[in-house]
């Protein structure tokens, strides 16, 4: 147990099929070489015979798992001590690696052994790899050694040595690969190396969670979520080339039985997500797939096959397939399976319980408004019989297609509430019946429907609401109007379950007046200090806040206040009691309210001198009770021409902006005068919107991001203060430029 030996390999240089390539020659050279000869497809496969592993061997590595896992070894002696022990298993890879108790003390040497160990394990197991694999406990050790290698690859420059390792398990593989991919832990294992091989992170090849492939339709950004599935990390192309052509080469001949097989699909999933960029490559690999030609433009040749696959949609397995070609697919290739393949059969497909994610994934990768109004011919009136067949989800995914492409979507907006609302019903009950989709269409009175006590709020037509508020306001005025009519405990519920918020989040975010956002808002007084604790509509609350005027806001604050300890220990608490200053208002109310005024007073000004649409915006949405504050419009008119004319002096001429100001007849003092008492004025407003956040640069005309940057967090306290006699900085500075062009003139 306690042997250590300095060399590397030590033990393993003894076995043949371990060593190292050592002639110096590339890798990729002999590959070519290698499909040839080693890939025969009547290769005899021979089965595997499990030795049985005597007492002493047994005993060795209980030994060594109760040394490592002692807490009294520190991690380069751990490192030693792990290298060491898989010397010892230096002819007994699969014996132990199958295993089931062995397994796992395998499992954590791999995990710390240096790579030179790691990568001699594995060469030294690479010819009987695929049985390993494809075994219960073997494919545990064969994707921790994987996911070791990951981790070394990215640290590691002996790549050439990685690239030896790496090939010999390919080898290995394509002996007789639909062995590997149709097994259920082969499958687990493959589509580790085609992640490894690409560079991708291995947790990728366990599939895409439901909630993320549904986020992506919905064109919702996920953290973390990369569109266009590039990764960075290092990889291999040409050996994920090599493997990926000898894998299909085998499957070719019977390709349309193994595409119905699950876990072989799930294998060729990730052999099309491993080839995006590469498009001859990708283009290949579907054509096998899909059993016809495709040429490099993308195009497809008249196949038999084109006309088979709406009715393959069906099988579980296929149609996930079907889903990941669509989504990979060039531009080209999409329009071709569209018009030639899925039309005239997207409402049968719709039907099915496995062809409508293939149709929902057709819309959420449209690429123009040609494509929206192809789909849109065949199910755009079809929206209350999709509903009925219990297919929210491609009416869902129609919506946000229309919604990201902004085509068709007044129509879009009233489908659905057609759908949903018939004939002379009251329009109040849009919302309500699209929360609980599910439940109202499936019952049997349906004109006698009602808001169903104790069940949760559905999670697509939460989606399809969310997606509605996004549309512009013009076209959401029914469903806004539904939603602020919401009884008081019916809004409740819906702020307090986890999709309900988030559609109540989406409305008060929408483009809709001011005045229906705070309609709804003051339906939830009462239960702002509720929410704010509660893990669900603690998150609703800012959106309140913000929505909110100035009493609406104090209101907010002072139900919060005598919870403060409790929200202090939430997650969320102790950052909305920083964002609304709760401790300042229990401190003092009035000072409070002066600052929550002069933060919208200093962005009605920012926007009415500099954004005159945005200006017209924020003065309807202005939460101020009173008017004493609004900038005069003479004024404001003379400030924007002064700036325009001075841009357009800037555009003709190497003088800096505001260099302009005054008549062209100044002397040359006085032109000196008054371009240093301007730029000192200049340098005045920088430093004081400096401190609010904004930049020293000039800010553009209806700059959005520039606003936000200037008013977050508590810091436009800041910006607006006061003098000894209680007037504005603001009203002082405005007076200095007339009094400037006075004394010029004189």
């Amino acid at each position: 147990m306690g042997r250590r030996n300095g060399k590397k390999h030590a033990a393993f240089a003894a076995d043949s099929s371990a060593e190292y390539p050592s002639d110096g020659k590339s890798v990729d050279g002999n590959l070519k070489a290698r499909r040839s000869s080693k890939n025969q497809h009547g290769t005899a496969y021979t089965p595997f015979i499990r030795n049985p592993i005597d007492p002493e061997t047994v005993k060795y590595f209980t030994e060594i798992a109760n040394v490592i896992e002692s807490k009294e070894i520190d991690l380069e002696e751990r490192s030693i001590i792990c290298g060491n022990a898989l010397e010892e298993t230096r002819g007994k890879e699969a014996e132990l690696a199958t295993d089931y108790v062995i397994s796992h003390t395998l499992q954590i040497l791999l995990e710390g052994c240096s790579l030179d160990y790691l990568c001699g394990f594995l060469q030294s197991c690479a010819e009987k790899f695929s049985y390993i694999a494809t075994d219960r406990s073997g494919s545990h050790v064969a994707e921790t050694a994987l996911k070791s290698l990951s981790v070394h690859l990215q640290e590691s420059e002996e790549l050439s040595f990685i690239k030896d390792t790496l090939l010999k398990l390919c080898e290995a593989i394509i002996i007789n690969p639909v062995d590997v991919m149709c097994n259920c832990y082969g499958s687990h294992v493959l589509r580790s190396l085609l992640c490894l091989l690409n560079g991708m992170p291995l947790e990728r090849s366990h599939g895409t969670k439901s909630a993320t492939i549904l986020a992506e339709r919905m064109n919702f950004k996920v953290p973390g979520s990369d569109e266009n599935m590039s990764y960075p990390s290092r990889g291999f192309p040409d050996l994920l080339e090599y493997l990926v052509s000898e894998m299909l080469n085998a499957t070719r001949e019977n390709i349309s039985n193994l595409t119905m097989d699950q876990h072989c699909s799930l294998v060729l999933q990730m052999v099309l997500k491993s080839l995006v960029g590469n498009i001859p490559e990708l283009l290949n690999t579907i054509q096998v797939i899909l059993g016809c030609n495709i040429d490099m433009e993308g195009n497809l040749t008249e196949s038999t096959r084109l006309e088979e696959i709406p009715q393959y949609v069906e099988e579980p397995s296929y149609s996930r397939l079907i889903e990941v070609i669509i989504q990979v697919a060039p531009d080209t290739l999409y329009n071709e399976l569209l018009q030639r393949v899925f039309k005239t059969s997207l409402l049968q497909m719709s039907s099915q319980h496995c062809g409508n994610f293939v149709v929902q994934a057709l819309a959420s990768h449209t690429k123009c408004s040609e494509h929206i109004d192809l789909i849109w011919e065949e199910l755009g009136t079809k929206f209350k019989d999709l509903l009925e067949m219990g297919r929210s989800g491609v009416v869902a995914s129609l919506i946000a297609a229309t919604q990201k492409l902004h085509h068709r979507e007044t129509e879009c907006c009233q489908a659905l509430a057609s759908a949903v609302c018939e004939g002379d019903e009251s329009l109040k009950c849009i919302v309500p019946r699209i929360l609980f989709v599910d439940n109202f269409f499936s019952s049997e009175d349906r004109l006698n429907w009602s808001w169903p006590t104790g069940s949760r709020i559905h999670v697509v037509g939460s989606l399809i609401l969310q997606s509605i508020f996004r549309f512009p306001s013009e076209c959401i005025q029914t469903f806004a109007s539904s939603i602020t009519s919401l009884e008081k405990d019916q809004l409740l519920v819906v702020s307090k379950d986890p999709s309900g918020s988030r559609v109540v989040e989406a409305f008060l975010n929408s483009n809709v007046s001011a005045k229906l956002k705070r309609k709804l808002v003051i339906k939830l007084q009462g239960h702002f200090g509720e929410l704010s604790v509660h893990h669900v509509g603690a998150f609703m609350i800012e959106k309140c806040f913000n929505t909110s005027n100035l009493s609406l806001r104090e209101t907010i604050v002072s139900e919060m206040l005598p919870l403060r300890a409790e929200l202090s220990r939430t997650k969320q608490g102790p950052y909305l009691l920083g964002k609304f200053d709760i401790d300042g208002y229990a401190r003092q109310p009035d000072v409070w309210k002066t600052r929550q005024a002069s933060k919208q007073s200093a962005k009605q000004e920012f926007y009415a001198e500099f954004g005159a649409t945005d200006a017209t915006k924020l003065k309807k949405d202005s939460f101020l009770a009173d008017t004493r504050h609004k900038p005069q419009p003479e004024k404001m008119k003379e400030v924007r021409k002064q700036i325009q004319t001075s841009l357009t002096s800037s555009r003709t001429s190497a003088t800096p902006f505001l260099a302009h100001q005054g008549s062209k007849a100044k002397t040359k003092s006085a032109k000196k005068e008054s371009s240093v008492d301007l730029k000192g004025k200049n340098k005045k407003q920088r430093t004081e919107k400096g401190k609010d956040g904004i930049n020293s640069s000039t800010p553009r005309e209806g700059s959005e991001h520039m606003v936000q940057s200037e008013f977050s967090g508590n810091n436009e306290k800041k910006g607006e203060g006061k003098d000894k006699n209680g007037k504005k900085r603001r009203n002082a500075e405005d007076s200095k430029p007339s009094k400037k062009k006075k004394k010029v003139d004189a």
